[in-house]
């Protein structure tokens, strides 16, 4: 028998679901060599994950691939909350905005069933060269123990085993040598199992059920978000693109297990004893499929979180792989694509020499103490929805009050919007002052400034692009006040001296580092020629803080980011989140933040 053939990669990524999807697209866009692999034969066709945050949407718009989500999705804009009526059957309580972060710049959700959002990153990767290896299977994987080769940034430590279907089903062995592997493989996930990381939390596991449909009915919120407590159960309904919605049902355990094995039993429990759960939860409303059940299932979910998100910073997991939680708060596949959002620039710079492998430690840091604080979350919420209604007859249920200041107190974390990472080598907590909104550790909130040479009011967000570069917000303050003229040029000099990051870090092929002036002023009164050229690398980069021609987009930026006339340095990491804030004679400290890790 002859030998295995045998390759080499940067990056392995296992797993084509939306967090392999969303790490394999970003590193594409990298230009980074890696391979994307998968066991099934083709993509998801329908159902799965469906819900799309607002913080998701901005990350999507941040690769260029936000306009297609936004025209292909169903926006969700409104909430309404159903409890039970005096004659036992449910009645509107309220309604209120679905999204309640004030700074979310897409003020909605948006559904849509996973293979179309899965197939927005397919195109995309497709554009770049790369494609998914199907009916592909990993089969062993090992790290090497020598200490050298692990710390070597150059070597492939990791050993992969890949088992490819050809098309008559003949298996054929690989061997796959890679720098770095991202498990994406799922709540059941293949490469947490084998390097034994333990899922930790809750034992209980909740029951769920799901119908997709395109509904018949006189429900009058059937196209809102429905969060509804009845005296049959608690459902909740989502409405979906092409006229569809889809219907989350907890269910009772001896409904679904079969006795004898503990085991879920798909023939006590199919799409029709599913529809009538639902239609008793909606009563006195009526709901019919109009052309049948477009997809449904049932599973187990617990509230858990991997023990680590990586192996020795070579092997990590990412998505369900490393937490589970319930689907009511719709933030699976938000955390899990954010996941990956936040490894991917990590993985870039190392791979491509800009930084120390320490920088990879920060992957866990972050995105594993935002695991916790969702499945916290993801705990009160789902006791308050699971909970009994209150009623004259349950005076220790949920009332509507609770459930309702509930769902607006977590909003900036269920739109993705109040995702906070702490400090570490990638966020240093300085300065916080001289831009009291734009918050260390937090993602830019949007705001329109108009472009000095053209007027164009412009929002800053698309100035901030996934491309692997970090950003540098100089708010200059008036360069127009001597005073001030004189701080930016010294704060210039300062950047071009050798030992400033700009020019030690300077890359001969793709510059590390983009700079973007914002300036006082009005746009009848400022020339953007007279800035010092490091400030004005292209025409498009100069900002002013005033409103449009017609006075009603733009303005107060600097009031509504916190910054004062003396103006600030801030620093902006490649996935859209800040990283430190300095005044502008604080380019040292700058300096300092980057030789923490990075490389020249």
């Amino acid at each position: 028998m002859s030998p295995s053939p045998q390759s080499e990669v940067d990056i392995l990524i296992i797993g084509a679901g939306p967090a392999g999807l969303m790490c394999a697209n970003a590193l594409a866009n990298a230009n980074v060599n890696l391979r994307i692999v998968d066991k099934r034969a083709a993509k998801v066709a329908a159902g799965q994950a469906d819900g799309i945050s607002p913080r998701t949407i901005e990350v999507f718009q941040s690769y260029g691939i936000g306009e297609r989500l936004l025209r292909e999705g169903c926006q969700v804009h409104l909430a309404a909350f159903y409890d039970p009526g005096p004659d036992g059957g449910i009645q509107l309580s309220s309604r209120a905005p679905d999204v309640t972060a004030p700074s979310a710049r897409y003020p909605f959700e948006l559904a849509l069933h996973q293979g179309g959002i899965e197939e927005i990153f397919l195109d995309s990767m497709r554009a770049l060269g790369v494609e998914v290896e199907r009916s592909t299977m990993p089969t062993a994987i090992e790290i090497s123990s020598d200490e050298s080769e692990l710390a070597d940034p150059t070597s492939h430590p990791v050993k992969v085993t890949l088992e490819h279907l050809g098309p008559n089903g003949t298996p054929h062995e690989e061997i796959v040598r890679a720098k770095y592997v991202l498990g994406a493989d799922g709540a059941h996930s293949w490469v947490r199992k084998k390097f034994g990381i333990s899922m930790d939390g809750e034992h209980t596991d909740f029951i769920w059920g799901v119908l997709d449909m395109v509904p018949d009915s006189d429900f009058p919120d059937i196209r809102n978000k429905s969060l509804i407590h009845s005296n049959n159960g608690s459902c909740l309904l989502v409405p979906r693109e092409a006229d569809r919605i889809r219907i989350y049902m907890q269910l009772a355990d001896k409904d679904v297990l079969n006795p004898n094995t503990g085991r879920v039993d798909k023939d006590k429990m199919g799409p029709d004893q599913l529809l009538q759960v639902a239609q008793a939860s909606l009563s006195p409303y009526s709901l019919h499929p109009s052309d049948g059940i477009n997809w449904w299932t049932l599973y187990i979910i617990g509230q858990r979180v991997a023990s680590k998100f990586s192996v020795n910073n070579r092997v990590f997991i990412a998505g369900d792989a490393c937490h589970t939680h319930s689907p009511k708060a719709g933030q699976g596949m938000n955390a899990s694509m954010n996941d990956a959002h936040n490894l991917a620039w990590k993985l870039a710079y190392v791979v491509r020499g800009w930084a120390d492998m320490s920088l990879l430690s920060t992957y866990e840091s972050e995105r594993r103490k935002y695991a916790q604080d969702l499945i916290a979350f993801d705990k009160t919420f789902s006791t308050l929805f699971s909970g009994k209604p209150l009623t004259s007859d349950n005076i220790d249920g949920v009332s509507h009050e609770q459930f309702l200041k509930a769902f607006q107190t977590f909003g900036g974390f269920t739109s993705g919007i109040g995702v906070h990472y702490g400090p570490s080598v990638a966020v240093t907590d300085a300065h916080q002052s001289l831009a009291s909104n734009l918050i260390i550790g937090e993602r830019v909130p949007p705001q329109k400034f108009v472009r000095a040479a053209d007027a164009w009011p412009y929002e800053l967000q698309d100035l901030l692009p996934s491309d692997f570069r970090y950003k540098l917000l100089v708010f200059t303050g008036d360069f127009n006040d001597v005073l001030q003229t004189e701080t930016v040029e010294s704060m210039v000099k300062d950047l071009e001296r050798p030992e400033s990051f700009l020019t030690k870090y300077a890359s001969a092929k793709s510059s590390r580092f983009d700079i973007i002036t914002i300036s006082k002023g009005k746009k009848e009164e400022v020339n953007f020629l007279q800035f010092p050229s490091l400030l004005r690398s292209h025409w498009s980069k100069v900002l002013i803080d005033d409103t449009d021609v017609t006075g009603s987009s733009g303005g107060k930026g600097y009031s509504y980011y916190g910054v004062s006339d003396k103006g600030a340095i801030v620093v902006v990491r490649p996935d859209g989140y800040v990283g430190t804030i300095t005044p502008l004679d604080g380019v040292t400290e700058i300096n300092d933040y980057f030789a923490s890790f990075m490389k020249a």
